[in-house]
């Protein structure tokens, strides 16, 4: 099994702990990060990311970002996984996601997130989730 997996589970990690600059330390200079493929523009470079997490940040509370399914290729990790966490206002969001990270050496360099994000505008709303993404969240977490 390769280490790019072991690479994103800190990631993950310091994402979960609100260290928007350790997470910051997985990620190269000049990265390009699709957080939603063909629905937003790309960030591009660590102080556009930056910004992105800030925001980010203070909209979700509880994080328990969890990896369902993952594999290497060369310099490539493919995840499936679920973002879950609570909005300030006590919502839960939970949207499942799979995405595509490029690496150079141990730095992710591109990142690229398919997700359905009118799911996550719907719980955001106050929408229960629905029967197929309480599906999709009982798996267990892979190894």
């Amino acid at each position: 099994m390769g280490h790019r997996i072991d690479i994103l589970r800190q990631l993950i990690q310091a994402w979960q702990a609100k260290d928007i600059e350790k997470v910051l330390t997985f990620m190269s200079d000049d990265i390009v990060w699709h957080y939603a493929v063909a629905v937003m523009p790309p960030v591009r470079g660590k102080a556009a990311a930056r910004k992105l997490l800030t925001r980010f940040q203070a909209d979700m509370h509880r994080i328990e970002w969890r990896i369902f399914a993952h594999a290497e290729v060369g310099d490539r990790l493919f995840v499936e996984g679920v973002d879950d966490y609570l909005t300030p206002d006590g919502h839960r969001v939970a949207t499942p996601y799979a995405g595509v990270l490029d690496f150079q050496g141990d730095l992710i360099v591109g990142w690229r997130d398919y997700v359905d994000l009118s799911v996550a505008a719907e719980q955001k709303a106050g929408q229960p989730l629905s029967r197929q993404v309480l599906d999709l969240l009982d798996r267990p977490v892979a190894p």
